[in-house]
């Protein structure tokens, strides 16, 4: 072997990924050359193509949430790209896939980088419909956004039953949420702290949208029914407001915890009303509930939907996108070209 030829090989396993290490209990977000060796273990290694920025990615980025359990970590719990190498027959080299959540960016590295080494079994075939660019439009948001419709039509919400609020209407999970309600015949009413999104949310097919303020601040335990259902991405006074307004034997669907983690609320719209609260874990879900979700966005969401609600950056822009995210300056989803 040359010595042209063998620095060509340790060119070829080196590739660029944000880094975050800790100095002094401070997180350090560093865009990098790494060699495939660094690799955690796994037995598919996946060339990424896109990944995502979601608010559990900028909180670990930005060291504001208590997101990265190992150091050093490559962040990103979403990534799409094309199987290089495996030592599992179910996949072979060129197929196309998604990855969702399963630790990565917590406990494994993530996404946000060139290269990924993965278990097999958290591998999901990407839908035909959807190029991988296409897929991390979606993402976990919108992958989430589907698990909370899904276990709303599962307690039998049905078209007509009344209105279904969405919450964070114009983050990544709403923007989807409301998309998928509209185009199954859902009428949702979409809240949001940001007007100027109005026309936005309405293009999505929001029915109407409502002012945030109304539900983010302490309310009564039991309040006027409104909502047949809601698909909540805020929690705390947001999530206990929007329990406390949804009708008799109504759903409630929550996935995330932008206003707060806390829930203060009473069990008076449980046991008076037979309102049902679904959690909705989208990290640890098996592939066949995935697989259902999927299907469900690549029936009813297409490209016009995902260009509007979508913004690109590359690699490098990273870590100031998520600062721009936790201060609420982002509108519907933010797709990472990791080429770039």
């Amino acid at each position: 072997m040359t010595a042209d030829s063998t620095h060509s090989d340790k060119d070829s396993n080196m590739f660029q990924a944000l880094l975050l290490t800790q100095n002094d209990k401070q997180t350090v977000a560093t865009l990098a050359p790494l060699d495939e060796a660094r690799l955690p273990a796994g037995d598919v290694t996946v060339r990424v193509e896109y990944s995502t920025l979601n608010f559990k990615d900028a909180l670990a980025i930005t060291g504001r949430g208590a997101i990265v359990r190992q150091w050093p970590l490559v962040p990103g719990i979403d990534l799409a790209g094309v199987v290089e190498r495996s030592d599992d027959g179910a996949w072979k080299p060129g197929d196309r896939v998604v990855v969702n959540g399963w630790g990565m960016g917590e406990t494994h590295w993530g996404g946000l980088a060139q290269k990924a080494r993965l278990a097999s079994a958290w591998l999901l075939r990407l839908p035909d419909a959807f190029s991988t660019r296409q897929a991390m439009a979606i993402g976990t948001a919108g992958y989430t956004a589907a698990l909370c419709v899904l276990a709303l039509q599962r307690h039998g919400l049905k078209p007509g039953d009344g209105d279904v609020l969405v919450t964070g209407a114009a983050g990544g999970v709403g923007s989807v949420a409301i998309k998928l309600l509209s185009r199954l015949g859902y009428t949702v009413s979409a809240s949001t702290g940001r007007p100027q999104e109005a026309e936005y949310l309405k293009s999505l097919g929001a029915a109407h949208v409502v002012d945030r303020a109304e539900f983010s601040a302490p309310g009564k335990p039991l309040q006027k029914e409104r909502w047949a259902g809601v698909v909540d991405a805020v929690g705390s006074h947001t999530l206990a407001n929007a329990c406390a307004a949804t009708r008799f034997n109504g759903a409630v669907a929550a996935c995330g915890l932008a206003q707060g983690a806390d829930f203060p609320s009473t069990v008076m719209p449980f046991i008076l009303r037979g309102v049902t609260l679904y959690g909705i874990n989208s990290v640890y879900v098996d592939n066949a509930k995935r697989t259902e979700a999927w299907q469900l966005l690549a029936q009813h969401v297409d490209d016009d939907t995902l260009q509007r609600m979508t913004v690109e950056i590359g690699l490098s822009q990273a870590v100031e996108k998520s600062t721009e995210l936790l201060d609420g300056k982002v509108r519907g989803r933010v797709v990472v070209d990791v080429s770039r």
